[in-house]
């Protein structure tokens, strides 16, 4: 009888062990996955609530005014975007569509003062119409206008490549002829 009780001492002990070694590898592993799915589906719903489409666009060579195009985008998401995110985070590609190159950002000052070869603006901040509650977001149902000057100048008839990228990764591209 003492040999059976000692025997089963061992497997109970073993036994407890053994959970122990178990829930020690499995739950680091479970803490893990639990973490990386909850980052990703909050990843999933801020790309899912932050939205935009290009509702139209325009682009005019001139021999003697600076070549630019304008390019209107509405906020279709449900989520509003910091002015500062779409100036400072924000990308923007623009040129001849075999040819097109990363923009820079350049202050707006007035029609009279266009930014320089390779940069974008926008007139968000100046031009009530587009901030309708001017509270330097672009909310929902706002339009942003983007001016943007290629490196490479677009002649009439080419095909122009616009591509708008925000900070979350959410990007919307459009091709043109140039008029």
């Amino acid at each position: 009888m003492s040999a059976e009780t000692f025997t089963t001492a061992i497997f109970l002990i073993t036994a407890v062990i053994a959970a122990g070694v178990l829930v020690n590898a499995v739950l680091p592993v479970v803490y893990t996955m639990a973490g990386t799915f909850s980052s990703s589906t909050h990843d999933s719903d801020e790309r899912l609530r932050t939205d935009f489409k290009i509702v139209t666009y325009h682009y005019a060579y001139s021999a003697t005014n600076a070549n630019s195009a304008d390019i209107w985008m509405k906020n279709i998401g449900s989520s509003r975007i910091a002015e500062t995110e779409i100036i400072s985070q924000s990308d923007v590609f623009f040129g001849p569509e075999d040819n097109y190159a990363r923009l820079s950002y350049a202050e707006f000052i007035d029609d009279a003062h266009p930014p320089s070869a390779g940069s974008w603006t926008t007139d968000f901040l100046t031009d009530s119409s587009y901030d309708v509650n001017t509270n330097n977001y672009w909310d929902p149902g706002e339009t942003l206008h983007i001016i943007a000057h290629p490196k490479i100048s677009i002649f009439t008839g080419d095909i122009a490549y616009f591509q708008f990228i925000l900070p979350g990764g959410s990007w919307r591209s459009q091709t043109f002829t140039a008029s």
